[in-house]
């Protein structure tokens, strides 16, 4: 029970976007966790998080496209390691 327990939990907290999930969420993300992500430097870590602050936060991870320096090429090497 307690190891179905568990896998219920860490289900949840992965649809929740925690990090339990292993992804990113690019609206609480600092710019180092942004640095991980393929792709992303210093520079553009920056201009995401210059855009959020900016902006609010993103509702929808295509909406990383409305970042400078970030086209289709550049997010979908990364898309499948970010949340929202």
């Amino acid at each position: 029970p307690s190891a179905l327990g568990a896998a219920g939990a860490a289900g949840a907290a992965a649809g929740a976007g925690a990090a339990e999930s292993g992804l990113v969420n690019i609206n609480t993300a600092d710019a180092s966790a942004l640095d991980t992500l393929a792709g992303v430097g210093p520079a553009l870590a920056s201009r995401i998080i210059a855009w959020r602050e900016a902006n609010g936060p993103f509702r929808s991870v295509d909406e990383l496209l409305a970042v400078s320096g970030i086209g289709e090429k550049t997010l979908a090497g990364f898309r499948d390691q970010v949340t929202v």
